[in-house]
């Protein structure tokens, strides 16, 4: 089939009468599939069993220093924890705070912490006459409603295939203070996939912020997984980068076990310098006494070291890798050629990003829904939820089985092709068609 914008009106009627028929045919199927979030599924969830039996009443809980993981201390976490993220994240175990489940809470509680207390003695947040943060788009939308939230404003940066555009990234942030900081998600970004190349890594390592007390939040949420044994990205340490460009202070990084464990029962982790651990510790101090020592253990000797945290993760990619193949697949079959969509093909992460022609993700979304599969809200990638193109549209495929995967995808690309033949139609020709 030729491409729509090539198509005549009577053609492009034609066209939109027949995907019409078919998706009249799929409402009556009454299917009701939900890919709106990144979520494990049942198969990935279920590789983690093991750790509801490497601890019992039986085992002891001593750590390898004699700490009794069922009592207080160890405000850090305990050591061998600290050793297991230390390597996952690719960091010395002394520049690790480990903290609970959830990596999303330790950012969300960052920026609460800064707000009310500032960094490293500048003033707090709240005090200032306005706040600032960079946010890559698309990007991670849970990122963006924590600082939309505490009412900072959100400047958008573009997206490349090698990371955010540092041209403006650097521009900025030299030029104004009251920008705080940026949300990064450096390799296998939510959405797109892509990772930032070498040269990314090291501007965002030698940037001259004008503010003394911004950071950057790099969220590395999806370190380990690889859809691929010898077919992956590779990511510069930032922390190291940021030590060697004088700049030791500049970054918080973020991980978590939560798409490697169990998402509600993993274990979070920030790595940084130890002056900004320092200034983290003073709030902790106050905050807690430490946190879930028993998880850390369980963990700890569910995987006993890296190496069985990688094995581990090649049985995610076992499960997920024949879901994300099925969705380029598809997208390959029923759209390529007809210039009304393009889509990424990453090599690891949870998401595949499509953009639509623009003006017609809200459309395809919604009209997704009445037939029966339910996606991430259009503009959910932008600050605020405002795609300005209204064109980008993230794809999960990794909770559905890989059969509801296959039918929400035919289903998904019918509706982006109706979607589109309504638009070309009423652009080029001034035709309105009636759902």
């Amino acid at each position: 089939m030729k491409p729509y914008v090539e198509m005549t009106a009577e053609e492009l009627s034609a066209e939109l009468v027949e995907l019409k028929a078919q998706y009249k045919k799929v409402q009556a199927m009454g299917m009701n599939l939900d890919m709106s979030r990144g979520k494990p599924c049942q198969e990935q969830l279920d590789l983690s069993m093991g750790m509801m039996e490497v601890l019992d009443s039986t085992s002891d809980l001593t750590c390898e220093d004699g700490t009794d993981c069922r009592n207080y201390g160890q405000l850090t976490g305990i050591l061998e924890a600290r050793e297991l993220l230390g390597d996952m994240m690719e960091n010395n175990p002394k520049d690790i705070i480990i903290y609970g489940n959830s990596s999303l809470n330790v950012m969300f509680d960052t920026i609460s912490r800064v707000w009310t207390h500032g960094v490293m003695g500048n003033t707090p947040w709240c005090r200032l006459p306005e706040v600032k943060f960079l946010c890559p788009v698309p990007g991670y939308d849970r990122h963006f409603a924590i600082t939309e939230y505490f009412g900072i404003k959100m400047i958008p940066v573009p997206m490349t295939p090698t990371g955010p555009d540092m041209d403006i990234v650097e521009k900025l942030v030299s030029e104004d203070d009251t920008i705080k900081g940026i949300w990064c998600v450096p390799k296998y970004s939510n959405p797109q996939g892509i990772s930032y190349d070498d040269e990314t890594v090291r501007r965002f390592a030698r940037l001259e912020p004008a503010a003394p007390d911004f950071r950057i939040f790099w969220d590395n949420a999806y370190g380990m997984h690889h859809l691929y044994d010898h077919h992956q990205d590779h990511l510069i340490e930032i922390l190291a980068e940021c030590k060697r460009a004088g700049n030791p202070d500049l970054v918080y990084k973020f991980a978590s076990t939560s798409k490697i464990t169990f998402p509600g029962s993993g274990i979070a982790a920030i790595a940084t310098s130890p002056n900004n651990m320092e200034d983290f510790l003073t709030y902790l101090r106050h905050q807690t006494i430490g946190h879930d020592k028993v998880n850390q253990l369980r963990h700890v000797r569910f995987f006993k070291d890296i190496h069985g945290m990688v094995e581990h993760m090649r049985k995610h990619a076992d499960i997920i890798r024949p879901k994300f193949e099925a969705v380029e697949s598809i997208l390959e079959r029923d759209l390529a050629g007809l210039n009304i969509g393009s889509w990424t093909c990453p090599l690891g992460g949870y998401f595949i990003m499509f953009d639509s022609l623009p003006g017609c993700a809200k459309d395809i979304v919604a009209r997704a829904k009445k037939a029966g599969v339910t996606m991430t809200a259009a503009g959910a990638t932008w600050p605020y939820g405002n795609d300005p193109k209204d064109s980008n549209i993230r794809i999960a495929p990794t909770y559905p089985c890989l059969a509801d995967l296959n039918n929400a995808m035919e289903i998904f690309t019918l509706c982006v092709r109706i979607s589109s033949a309504k638009k070309l139609l009423s652009e080029k020709y001034g035709e309105a068609s009636q759902d």
